[in-house]
């Protein structure tokens, strides 16, 4: 709290407010009916502005130093109270203590998480939170935007204001970056000067000024971290060393841990399942082209995919159907030649006719009786 100094008397002569917190912004001076005495002394110390109010109106505002308070010092206060031979004492004004020092470690942070659609993930929600710095730049602008009336005014009144403001701005950053979720946190101190940017005027309406600006985390669900995590790897594993490790492992634990007879049959077992996967994974790493030993001859490709189709029928999608299938559906007249048809690889929904593995399908159905 702040300590003001008055005299005994009934009227003031010294007029200061010595500040022993880091959290008020503004103190009202308090004294014996708003009355000042003629020639009282002010002191204003170094990160403060007085400023004077005459019947709710701002008049003169004053830096750090010490004055004397006269109609010389007071031109606006005594031209609002209308004094043309300077006035009596004791005279009449509310006087304010403004803190333009930095207020610094102000915390911030989302209270609800943020949704954003990224082009990896989705749909995903974030959490961020930091600090910040701010000063009063315009002792005014600030008592009649925000403190008004309020005879003492601290932090913890406007916090929630300015927090409002930066989450706001951080959302609007974080939308304009366009930026993968995964590169949030290489990218802090970028994002950080986005936002410190973007909330320089909302700050400025009110005043104030923010001198510095941290965003110190940005948080996502375990779930996405991991993804995440698993897709940085996925770019740097050499997977044929990768399998082959693991082959030589799996033998070694094999070798060390028999168990009777059976344990180890199990063991041989694996040993010779793991023996083949190191020669799959080195021949992996060879020319495609596999040969067998005892014949020299290329081991054939394996049987290709059969094709399985979508239709429409009834205006509802049914299948998938297989080419048999289909060709019993054009007997039964289930399939047409204008049936639309889908499958994997195609762009839509086509005529079964335009598809060229269907085509032939039709000429399979024989035409209909003559007479009929």
């Amino acid at each position: 709290m702040g300590l003001f100094d008055k005299l005994r008397n009934e009227f003031i002569d010294i007029i200061e407010f010595i500040d022993n917190s880091n959290n008020i912004i503004v103190a009202r001076f308090e004294r014996f009916q708003n009355e000042i005495k003629n020639n009282a002394k002010l002191i204003v110390r170094e990160g403060q502005q007085a400023v004077f109010i005459n019947e709710g109106k701002i008049a003169d505002i004053f830096n750090p130093g010490t004055y004397t308070l006269n109609t010389q010092n007071l031109p606006i206060l005594s031209t609002l109270q209308g004094w043309k031979y300077g006035f009596n004492s004791p005279f009449k004004a509310e006087v304010y203590f403004i803190n333009t020092r930095n207020f610094i470690d102000q915390k911030w942070g989302t209270k609800n998480a943020i949704t954003l659609n990224d082009d990896r993930f989705g749909m995903l929600e974030i959490r961020a939170f930091g600090t910040y710095t701010f000063k009063i730049t315009d002792a005014g602008k600030f008592i009649k935007e925000i403190v008004g009336t309020d005879g003492q005014f601290t932090t913890e009144e406007i916090v929630e204001q300015l927090k409002s403001i930066i989450v706001s701005r951080f959302t609007d950053a974080i939308g304009e970056a366009n930026m993968p979720v995964e590169s949030y946190a290489a990218n802090l101190n970028e994002l950080s000067m986005a936002i410190f940017s973007y909330m320089k005027d909302d700050f400025a309406s009110y005043g104030m000024e923010v001198s510095k600006f941290l965003l110190e985390n940005v948080s996502m669900p375990e779930e996405i971290k991991k993804e995440i995590f698993e897709l940085s790897r996925l770019n740097k594993i050499d997977f044929n060393k990768l399998t082959q490790y693991k082959a030589a492992k799996a033998i070694e634990l094999a070798a060390n841990n028999p168990s009777g007879i059976a344990g180890a049959g199990v063991g041989m077992g694996a040993g010779l399942a793991m023996g083949n996967q190191m020669g799959q994974a080195f021949n992996q790493s060879q020319p495609a082209q596999t040969f067998n030993t005892a014949q020299n001859q290329q081991i054939p490709p394996p049987l290709p995919v059969e094709a399985k189709y979508f239709i429409a029928l009834n205006n509802q999608q049914s299948g998938p159907f297989s080419l048999i299938q289909l060709i019993e559906m054009t007997k039964t007249g289930q399939l047409t030649k204008e049936t639309l048809v889908w499958s994997h690889g195609m762009t839509g929904w086509e005529n079964a006719e335009t598809v060229t593995e269907l085509q032939n399908i039709f000429t399979q159905t024989p035409p209909p009786l003559p007479g009929n």
